[in-house]
C-alpha cells in the first residue's frame, strides 16, 4: 500500500484511509497530511470513470473504484500538491 509520496518537492503522506462521498460536488474526498498540515482532495465522478469504466454509478459504486484505484489515485494527488497552496484539490480526467 501507497503511504508516503513525494510531490513537487514536497513530501505528503496518505495515512488516513477514510474518505466520503460529497454528493454537492460530485466527488469522492479524502486527505492527506504534510507535517502537521492536512490537505483536503476531491476526486470527481468523471476522473472516477476514466479510471475504471465499468464502475457502478452510485455512491456505492464511486466509493468501491477509489478504493481498488487508492494508490494510483493518491499518486495522482501527490502530483498536484503543492504544500501551502491551498486547502484542497481536485483531481480531474486529465490527471489521469
Amino acid at each position: 500500500m501507497l503511504r508516503q509520496l513525494i510531490g513537487p518537492g514536497n513530501m505528503i503522506e496518505f495515512p488516513n484511509h477514510s474518505r466520503s462521498y460529497d454528493r454537492t460536488r460530485r466527488a469522492v474526498r479524502f486527505w492527506g497530511h504534510d507535517s502537521a498540515i492536512e490537505a483536503s482532495f476531491f476526486i470527481n465522478e468523471n476522473a472516477l470513470k476514466r479510471i475504471q469504466p465499468d464502475i457502478g454509478c452510485d455512491e456505492p459504486g464511486f466509493l468501491r473504484a477509489f478504493d481498488s484505484n487508492r494508490d494510483l489515485i493518491c499518486a495522482a494527488a501527490a502530483k498536484v500538491y503543492v504544500r501551502g497552496s491551498r486547502g484542497s484539490y481536485d483531481l480531474v480526467p486529465a490527471n489521469f
